[in-house]
Protein backbone atom coordinates (compact mmCIF):
# COMPACT_ATOMS: atom_id res chain seq x y z
CA UNK A 1 0.00 0.00 0.00
CA UNK A 2 1.51 3.32 -1.06
CA UNK A 3 1.85 6.24 1.41
CA UNK A 4 -1.04 8.05 -0.31
CA UNK A 5 -3.33 5.02 -0.30
CA UNK A 6 -6.27 4.79 2.12
CA UNK A 7 -5.22 3.32 5.44
CA UNK A 8 -6.14 -0.11 6.77
CA UNK A 9 -5.91 -1.27 10.38
CA UNK A 10 -6.69 -4.82 11.50
CA UNK A 11 -7.00 -5.75 15.17
CA UNK A 12 -6.67 -9.40 16.19
CA UNK A 13 -9.20 -9.82 18.96
CA UNK A 14 -12.82 -10.21 20.01
CA UNK A 15 -15.16 -8.07 17.93
CA UNK A 16 -17.70 -7.36 20.67
CA UNK A 17 -15.05 -6.48 23.25
CA UNK A 18 -13.48 -4.07 20.76
CA UNK A 19 -16.82 -2.57 19.74
CA UNK A 20 -17.85 -1.95 23.35
CA UNK A 21 -15.15 0.72 23.73
CA UNK A 22 -14.68 1.85 20.12
CA UNK A 23 -14.94 5.59 19.44
CA UNK A 24 -16.86 5.79 16.18
CA UNK A 25 -17.73 9.23 14.83
CA UNK A 26 -20.15 10.39 12.13
CA UNK A 27 -17.57 9.62 9.43
CA UNK A 28 -17.47 5.93 10.39
CA UNK A 29 -19.82 3.25 9.07
CA UNK A 30 -20.05 -0.34 10.28
CA UNK A 31 -20.27 -2.84 7.42
CA UNK A 32 -20.08 -6.48 8.43
CA UNK A 33 -21.24 -10.07 8.07
CA UNK A 34 -21.73 -11.65 11.48
CA UNK A 35 -20.83 -15.31 12.11
CA UNK A 36 -23.45 -18.02 11.98
CA UNK A 37 -24.08 -20.88 14.39
CA UNK A 38 -21.48 -23.18 12.85
CA UNK A 39 -18.73 -20.62 13.54
CA UNK A 40 -19.73 -19.69 17.10
CA UNK A 41 -20.75 -23.11 18.45
CA UNK A 42 -22.90 -23.76 21.51
CA UNK A 43 -26.65 -24.19 21.39
CA UNK A 44 -28.79 -22.66 18.68
CA UNK A 45 -30.67 -20.55 21.22
CA UNK A 46 -27.41 -19.22 22.66
CA UNK A 47 -26.16 -18.29 19.18
CA UNK A 48 -29.45 -16.60 18.35
CA UNK A 49 -29.17 -14.47 21.50
CA UNK A 50 -25.52 -13.70 20.73
CA UNK A 51 -26.36 -12.72 17.15
CA UNK A 52 -29.14 -10.33 18.18
CA UNK A 53 -26.88 -8.80 20.85
CA UNK A 54 -24.10 -8.34 18.28
CA UNK A 55 -26.45 -6.58 15.86
CA UNK A 56 -27.69 -4.36 18.67
CA UNK A 57 -24.13 -3.47 19.68
CA UNK A 58 -23.16 -2.59 16.10
CA UNK A 59 -26.16 -0.26 15.84
CA UNK A 60 -25.51 1.20 19.30
CA UNK A 61 -21.80 1.88 18.86
CA UNK A 62 -22.00 3.44 15.41
CA UNK A 63 -22.67 7.20 15.55
CA UNK A 64 -26.42 8.01 15.60
CA UNK A 65 -26.07 9.89 12.30
CA UNK A 66 -24.05 7.10 10.65
CA UNK A 67 -25.10 3.70 9.31
CA UNK A 68 -24.59 0.05 10.20
CA UNK A 69 -24.87 -2.33 7.24
CA UNK A 70 -25.24 -6.10 7.55
CA UNK A 71 -24.61 -8.74 4.88
CA UNK A 72 -26.26 -11.97 6.08
CA UNK A 73 -27.32 -15.29 4.56
CA UNK A 74 -30.08 -17.35 6.15
CA UNK A 75 -29.30 -20.81 7.52
CA UNK A 76 -31.21 -24.06 7.75
CA UNK A 77 -31.20 -26.00 11.03
CA UNK A 78 -33.05 -29.26 11.58
CA UNK A 79 -35.12 -28.68 8.45
CA UNK A 80 -36.19 -25.17 9.50
CA UNK A 81 -35.03 -21.85 8.10
CA UNK A 82 -33.62 -19.15 10.37
CA UNK A 83 -34.06 -15.68 8.90
CA UNK A 84 -30.98 -13.64 9.79
CA UNK A 85 -32.63 -10.54 8.38
CA UNK A 86 -35.24 -10.86 11.12
CA UNK A 87 -32.56 -11.35 13.78
CA UNK A 88 -30.68 -8.25 12.62
CA UNK A 89 -33.94 -6.25 12.66
CA UNK A 90 -34.56 -7.42 16.23
CA UNK A 91 -31.15 -6.20 17.40
CA UNK A 92 -31.52 -2.93 15.50
CA UNK A 93 -34.95 -2.35 17.05
CA UNK A 94 -33.44 -2.80 20.50
CA UNK A 95 -30.85 -0.14 19.61
CA UNK A 96 -33.52 2.30 18.42
CA UNK A 97 -32.26 2.14 14.82
CA UNK A 98 -34.49 2.26 11.74
CA UNK A 99 -34.05 0.31 8.51
CA UNK A 100 -32.92 2.52 5.61
CA UNK A 101 -32.98 -0.28 3.05
CA UNK A 102 -33.29 -4.04 2.74
CA UNK A 103 -31.80 -5.45 -0.45
CA UNK A 104 -31.39 -8.95 -1.79
CA UNK A 105 -28.25 -10.18 -3.53
CA UNK A 106 -28.63 -13.21 -5.82
CA UNK A 107 -26.05 -15.91 -5.17
CA UNK A 108 -27.28 -17.75 -8.27
CA UNK A 109 -29.56 -16.66 -11.14
CA UNK A 110 -33.21 -16.27 -10.17
CA UNK A 111 -35.11 -19.53 -10.71
CA UNK A 112 -32.15 -21.78 -9.83
CA UNK A 113 -33.08 -24.71 -7.60
CA UNK A 114 -31.42 -24.66 -4.21
CA UNK A 115 -31.02 -27.51 -1.73
CA UNK A 116 -30.35 -26.60 1.89
CA UNK A 117 -28.55 -23.31 1.24
CA UNK A 118 -30.26 -20.06 0.26
CA UNK A 119 -29.41 -18.67 -3.15
CA UNK A 120 -29.78 -15.10 -1.90
CA UNK A 121 -28.22 -12.87 0.74
CA UNK A 122 -29.73 -10.00 2.73
CA UNK A 123 -28.07 -6.57 2.76
CA UNK A 124 -29.67 -4.31 5.38
CA UNK A 125 -28.78 -0.77 6.44
CA UNK A 126 -29.79 0.85 9.74
CA UNK A 127 -29.34 4.20 11.44
CA UNK A 128 -30.72 5.90 14.53
CA UNK A 129 -30.95 9.42 13.06
CA UNK A 130 -29.78 9.01 9.46
CA UNK A 131 -32.20 8.96 6.55
CA UNK A 132 -31.70 8.42 2.83
CA UNK A 133 -31.30 11.63 0.84
CA UNK A 134 -34.46 12.69 -0.97
CA UNK A 135 -34.50 11.17 -4.43
CA UNK A 136 -31.91 8.51 -3.59
CA UNK A 137 -32.66 5.26 -5.38
CA UNK A 138 -30.99 1.92 -6.00
CA UNK A 139 -32.05 -1.56 -7.12
CA UNK A 140 -33.63 -3.68 -4.40
CA UNK A 141 -32.39 -6.89 -6.04
CA UNK A 142 -28.73 -7.18 -7.06
CA UNK A 143 -28.27 -9.87 -9.72
CA UNK A 144 -24.69 -10.88 -8.90
CA UNK A 145 -22.74 -11.50 -5.72
CA UNK A 146 -19.27 -11.12 -7.23
CA UNK A 147 -16.11 -13.00 -6.34
CA UNK A 148 -15.62 -14.51 -2.89
CA UNK A 149 -12.13 -14.51 -1.38
CA UNK A 150 -13.04 -17.43 0.92
CA UNK A 151 -16.07 -19.58 1.63
CA UNK A 152 -17.61 -17.16 4.16
CA UNK A 153 -16.61 -13.93 2.46
CA UNK A 154 -18.84 -11.10 1.34
CA UNK A 155 -19.14 -11.01 -2.45
CA UNK A 156 -16.99 -8.32 -4.05
CA UNK A 157 -19.76 -6.86 -6.22
CA UNK A 158 -22.03 -6.57 -3.20
CA UNK A 159 -19.20 -4.78 -1.37
CA UNK A 160 -18.81 -2.43 -4.35
CA UNK A 161 -22.51 -1.53 -4.25
CA UNK A 162 -22.29 -0.89 -0.49
CA UNK A 163 -19.32 1.44 -0.98
CA UNK A 164 -21.15 3.30 -3.74
CA UNK A 165 -24.05 3.84 -1.34
CA UNK A 166 -21.73 5.07 1.41
CA UNK A 167 -20.06 7.51 -0.97
CA UNK A 168 -23.27 8.91 -2.44
CA UNK A 169 -25.61 8.94 0.55
CA UNK A 170 -23.56 9.24 3.76
CA UNK A 171 -20.69 11.16 5.34
CA UNK A 172 -18.64 7.96 5.71
CA UNK A 173 -14.87 8.16 5.31
CA UNK A 174 -13.90 5.04 7.30
CA UNK A 175 -15.45 1.58 6.96
CA UNK A 176 -15.39 -0.58 10.09
CA UNK A 177 -15.85 -4.35 9.81
CA UNK A 178 -15.79 -5.95 13.28
CA UNK A 179 -16.02 -9.47 11.80
CA UNK A 180 -13.68 -8.88 8.86
CA UNK A 181 -12.51 -12.43 8.13
CA UNK A 182 -9.79 -12.28 5.48
CA UNK A 183 -10.59 -8.64 4.75
CA UNK A 184 -12.76 -8.55 1.63
CA UNK A 185 -14.80 -5.55 2.79
CA UNK A 186 -11.66 -3.75 3.92
CA UNK A 187 -9.93 -4.25 0.57
CA UNK A 188 -12.97 -3.11 -1.41
CA UNK A 189 -13.38 -0.08 0.88
CA UNK A 190 -9.74 0.88 0.25
CA UNK A 191 -10.30 0.48 -3.47
CA UNK A 192 -13.14 3.01 -3.23
CA UNK A 193 -10.97 5.47 -1.31
CA UNK A 194 -12.21 4.75 2.22
CA UNK A 195 -9.99 4.10 5.21
CA UNK A 196 -10.76 0.71 6.75
CA UNK A 197 -10.67 -0.85 10.22
CA UNK A 198 -11.23 -4.55 10.82
CA UNK A 199 -11.37 -6.94 13.77
CA UNK A 200 -10.70 -10.66 13.43
CA UNK A 201 -10.06 -13.18 16.22
CA UNK A 202 -8.07 -15.65 14.05
CA UNK A 203 -4.41 -14.53 13.83
CA UNK A 204 -4.01 -16.17 10.42
CA UNK A 205 -7.07 -14.46 8.94
CA UNK A 206 -6.16 -11.16 10.62
CA UNK A 207 -2.75 -11.21 8.93
CA UNK A 208 -4.36 -11.87 5.56
CA UNK A 209 -6.95 -9.15 6.16
CA UNK A 210 -4.17 -6.63 6.69
CA UNK A 211 -2.65 -7.25 3.27
CA UNK A 212 -5.44 -8.52 0.99
CA UNK A 213 -5.58 -6.74 -2.34
CA UNK A 214 -8.16 -7.16 -5.09
CA UNK A 215 -7.88 -6.47 -8.83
Amino acid sequence: MTPDAPTRTVICGDALVWLATAELGPAHAVVTSMPDHSEIGGTLDAWRTWFIDAARLCCTRVHPDAVAIFYQSDIKHDGRWIDKGHLVHTGADQAGASCLFHRIVCRKPAGTLGFGRPLYTHVLAFSVNGRLPQGHGAPDVLPELGEMTWSRAMGTQACDRICEFLRSATACRTVVDPFCGVGTMLAVANRHGFAAVGVERSPKRARKAGTLTLP
